[in-house]
């Protein structure tokens, strides 16, 4: 096998024949938007946790003001923050995964269906053209794919 054919893109990150320009553009659009999605989802886990976590550490409070004997501040916190809802009728829990069943999911099938409809299912080609065009070829840290080096047959 030769250099040329072993330094190039794989068949998965390849243009498949008759997909233009403008379809490569619209699916690489597609695609950052689901990625940006992915990390406001990210975000959100980020909020459940840490609001979880404040919840316990609220618990360690309300013992410490008892301890101080602050009877009445600890029942405060724990009546009225300790549990609470963070909207209406929703721990974060449910807003994860209410956020997950009304739109990440619909937007990640979407995504899919899109990609295997408009180029045979073959996933960030705006990218792969793009390292193409960025790359030094021959040399090793600028290799089309994993695991294939200059020289290696």
């Amino acid at each position: 096998m030769s250099d040329e054919y072993t330094d190039r893109p794989d068949t998965a990150h390849t243009r498949p024949e008759g997909v233009g320009d403008e379809t490569v553009r619209a699916l690489g659009a597609l695609s950052e938007a689901l990625e940006t999605t992915e990390r406001a989802r990210g975000a959100l886990y980020t909020f459940h946790q840490l609001t979880g976590g404040a919840d316990f550490q609220l618990g360690d409070a309300v013992r410490l003001l008892r301890e101080a004997g602050h009877d009445r501040a600890a029942e405060l916190v724990e009546r009225e923050i300790v549990g609470r809802n963070v909207i209406p009728g929703h721990w974060t829990f449910q807003i994860v995964e209410e956020y997950d069943r009304t739109y990440y999911r619909p937007f990640a099938e979407i995504e899919r269906r899109l990609t295997d409809e408009l180029a045979a299912g073959r996933t960030h080609l705006y990218e792969a053209e793009l390292k193409e065009t960025r790359r030094t070829r021959g040399r090793p840290d600028h290799t089309a794919r994993p695991g294939v080096r200059p020289g290696n047959r």
